[in-house]
């Protein structure tokens, strides 16, 4: 009696396209990014609104008293014997009320809170949307360039999760020898031309520690938003 043995055999031919693969990408990068901005969708019930629109570097005097909704990235916190203040850097808001995560700015201002609000949870780099009123408008030194800062009271704050790294790579395989077309040898009997050794995307998406929306309300410390 004869033994026959079957086996299949993937023809290199056969395998994804470099155009598939980049619409799985797509995919992959679109559906992270829905559940990354899911839990952020949702304008905070404090900083629901209308407010004037003002502009960081367009404040004047005149707007001394006015209540504004303003975002943007701290620089820098400050606290003293009766208040914490910050040096933001104003970023446009998006439709939840998150600064914009981009390089425009509208310009820095300073915001003040009675209390002390510590400088390793309200850390440089950490997103915040905050509600004031315009108290003084403040010169000071920005390398040695006289900026003036529109300086706020403010009633309300919002700190941000961090947001999360997205990383793509392309080509995880280390023995990564293409996209390339041309001759080719395997194990089994057969040879011709094709693409060989291409790899499939790989999308890796990494949160940083904070997930969590941390609001500070007047006259109260600072807790979890919701």
């Amino acid at each position: 009696m004869t033994r026959t043995t079957e086996r299949t055999i993937t023809h290199p031919m056969n395998r994804p396209s470099l155009s598939a693969q980049r619409r799985g990408l797509t995919r992959s990068l679109l559906t992270a990014s829905l559940l990354v901005l899911s839990a952020c969708s949702t304008v905070p019930e404090p900083l629901r609104g209308t407010y004037p629109l003002i502009e960081p570097q367009d404040t004047a005097r005149a707007d001394i008293g006015r209540d504004v909704r303003w975002g943007g990235v701290i620089l820098d916190t400050k606290p003293d014997q009766s208040q914490t203040c910050f040096e933001v850097l104003s970023r446009e808001l998006d439709g939840s009320m998150r600064p914009r995560n981009q390089d425009l700015t509208q310009g820095r201002f300073i915001a003040c809170r009675d209390g002390f609000l510590d400088p390793e949870v309200f850390a440089k780099g950490r997103e915040i949307t905050l509600l004031g009123s315009v108290t003084a408008l403040d010169q000071r030194k920005v390398g040695d360039f006289d900026y003036q800062y529109p300086v706020l009271a403010t009633s309300f704050i919002t700190m941000w999760p961090e947001r999360p790294d997205v990383i793509i790579n392309n080509f995880n395989d280390p023995f990564f020898w293409g996209p390339y077309w041309g001759p080719y040898w395997g194990r089994y009997p057969y040879y011709g031309w094709g693409r060989i050794g291409y790899p499939g995307p790989r999308t890796t998406v990494r949160t940083g520690g904070s997930t969590d929306r941390v609001d500070v309300y007047e006259g109260a410390g600072p807790n979890e938003g919701r």
